[in-house]
């Protein structure tokens, strides 16, 4: 009595149509990707434009600016109209705050105003910002990767320094024009000698999240320079 061999055929990827049977097995649905979120760190010496930038991107894209002055504590107000540069210490505080802040804004969904219909007022919600602007000197490395600590295995957030550039005698003059502002000419000086201009690695290359613009022309000139480099990197 003879015996005939019996073969299998190998059975078929789960991504692959099925030869024997004609049928398609299923195959994994695409995940939907994250939108990326931006932070706009706008910074530089005082002098050099960031509040009249960062008001001017808020106005252009249309996302929320906090103004980093704000978050100092009054011991560092006082410190700074008494002509003492903070230290290293009175900065770390103010520095992760300011990043939980924007980190927050980031998640807030912002609340539009009370529309009122014949039957009952009703209130609308918008997603969360795309992005986020602050103002912070950021006059050192280590400052900058505080606020770079941020977007740490997130494949979602983006951080950016627009790094605003003048000499240092265009801003002594800017900032003696200022009237009853509690940062004096002589600080520029101060934040010269503390400034630790971006490096190579900060600037280019996958990594390089530093965008340079020249601050040294009047404020119409800066604005649309700044907002040329930032909608670059979007």
């Amino acid at each position: 009595m003879s015996t005939e061999a019996v073969t299998h055929p190998p059975p078929t990827p789960p991504s692959e149509p099925n030869s024997q049977n004609g049928r398609i097995a299923p195959t994994s649905t695409p995940q939907p990707q994250h939108e990326i979120k931006h932070i706009w760190v706008i910074t530089g010496p005082a002098g050099c434009g960031k509040t009249s930038v960062a008001e001017y991107l808020h106005q252009q894209l249309q996302i929320p600016y906090l103004e980093g002055d704000t978050f100092h504590t009054p011991e560092n107000v006082q410190k700074m109209a008494n002509g003492q540069p903070l230290t290293d210490a009175d900065r770390w505080d103010w520095l992760i705050l300011l990043r939980e802040q924007a980190l927050l804004t980031l998640t807030t969904k912002p609340t539009a105003p009370p529309t009122t219909t014949p039957t009952t007022p009703t209130t609308t919600t918008t997603p969360p910002p795309s992005g986020v602007i602050i103002t912070c000197s950021a006059l050192k490395r280590k400052y900058r990767d505080v606020l770079r600590i941020a977007a740490y295995r997130r494949a979602d957030l983006k951080v950016h320094f627009v790094f605003l550039q003048a000499s240092e005698a265009v801003l002594m003059d800017r900032v003696r024009g200022r009237q009853g502002h509690y940062m004096k000419d002589y600080m520029v000086h101060s934040q010269f000698q503390s400034l630790e201009a971006p490096q190579r690695d900060e600037l280019e290359g996958v990594t390089g999240d530093v965008l340079g613009v020249d601050a040294g022309g009047e404020s119409r000139e800066v604005q649309r320079l700044a907002l040329g480099v930032v909608r670059g990197a979007m």
